[in-house]
């Protein structure tokens, strides 16, 4: 018979993939539609404003809420909310305003982060506290399955929106999360996660929510331009890029980028293989940080020396996405390790939080940018933020909860 916590550890894997597959593909939905439909890079960046906002709100919330409540209720909440997201974009095309959509991805971005910080950590609750090796294994296999899914959904997206239409694909997407969530919430068991400590105790003061951890607070503050780092080019310039300046057709963006958030998440999943089945470090998290700011460096420079676009475009983005991955494994396994077994879901919270703002101001910057300086002024600005991820990684120190066998 299945270990419960391996049988559940699959659950939750299987909820955060179905929702990954949404959220995905409502992405390239609204990039590419609205696109279509005239709206500046500026414009479209501006649309996910509330999704990144609200990300950094509910990443702040939502750790203490899940435990306050349990993470598999404040997952299903998630799955909840983005079946609303996805319903709300399937009105008639006159009422799709700028300011409508923008509080649809609210909605959906709440969705997102609920999801991703109750799945990540849920697997901490899984896991014996001695088990740093086994962690890693987890968290780099369901970080890595997400991102693979996030291309799929992203294929999927694209492919929807070619053949049957902005508004068919968003009802075919809630109606197969909504089957989802109804499984989930039947098979997972209650308080998964929920904190020990009784309501009203110190532990759960919504203060504690803030880090007096100078390890975390250190990871937090390279988290965000990490991600930014990766957003100011890949959200809105690049997509952008592949349609007005390289003609690529939807159905051709959609598939590229699928395909490179799918080998960005094989790679994301193979972090244990590659780094030797050791779990990282304070030092791994530098080393690895400091190699990304060459490749947007080295984009940025074939594509002003005149090379041949797509090929600078496609081999450059393959590099960045095999190094990136290891900076996100190296860092979704660090924040898990480092936050006490007891209030990890708001040590969690408080990190991807961090991971919000970046993507934030990395998506905000990716459609200014482009639109003043193109996809050569993302790739520079995105190698300026890896830089500063690498300088805020010096001050981490290697820390004992790291060290168990």
């Amino acid at each position: 018979m299945m270990d419960q916590g391996l049988r559940n550890y699959f659950m939750i894997t299987g909820g955060y993939w179905a929702f990954t597959l949404t959220d995905g593909a409502i992405r390239m939905l609204v990039v590419l539609y609205f696109h279509q439909l005239g709206y500046s890079p500026f414009e479209v960046a501006m649309l996910f404003l509330f999704y990144e906002f609200f990300g950094i709100v509910t990443n702040l919330v939502g750790g203490w809420l899940g435990a306050r409540i349990g993470l598999n209720l404040t997952m299903h909440i998630g799955m909840g909310l983005q079946v609303v997201a996805l319903a709300m974009l399937t009105v008639p095309e006159v009422w799709l305003s700028v300011v409508y959509v923008m509080l649809a991805q609210a909605l959906s971005g709440i969705a997102k982060d609920l999801n991703k910080m109750s799945a990540k950590a849920g697997v901490k609750t899984l896991v014996p506290q001695e088990g740093n090796s086994r962690l890693f294994k987890w968290v780099a296999m369901l970080t890595g399955s997400k991102n693979a899914l996030k291309g799929v959904g992203f294929f999927l997206g694209g492919t929807l929106l070619e053949f049957v239409g902005f508004r068919d694909a968003l009802l075919i997407l809630a109606g197969g999360l909504l089957l989802v969530l109804i499984v989930t919430a039947i098979l997972l068991p209650r308080g998964l996660g929920k904190s020990k400590a009784k309501p009203g105790s110190d532990k759960l003061r919504f203060t504690q929510i803030f880090s007096n951890t100078p390890a975390i607070n250190g990871l937090s503050a390279a988290r965000f331009f990490l991600f930014g780092a990766r957003d100011i080019w890949f959200v809105v310039g690049l997509p952008v890029f592949l349609m007005s300046v390289l003609d690529w057709r939807v159905s051709e963006v959609g598939a590229f980028l699928a395909v490179w958030v799918i080998f960005y998440g094989i790679i994301q999943s193979c972090a244990p293989i590659i780094l030797r089945g050791r779990h990282p470090n304070a030092t791994t998290a530098k080393v690895w940080a400091f190699g990304l700011v060459l490749i947007p460096a080295g984009i940025a420079l074939a594509l002003q020396q005149g090379m041949e676009p797509n090929r600078v475009i496609i081999v450059g983005l393959i590099v960045f996405g095999a190094v990136f991955a290891i900076n996100s494994a190296v860092h979704s396994y660090l924040i898990v390790a480092w936050s006490e077994h007891d209030k990890v879901s708001m040590k969690v919270g408080f990190y991807y939080m961090a991971n919000a703002g970046g993507r934030l101001t990395g998506t905000v910057l990716s459609g200014w940018i482009y639109q003043t300086q193109g996809l050569v002024g993302c790739l520079w600005w995105s190698a300026g933020f890896a830089l500063l991820a690498g300088l805020l990684s010096l001050g981490l120190q290697n820390n004992l909860a790291e060290e168990r066998p």
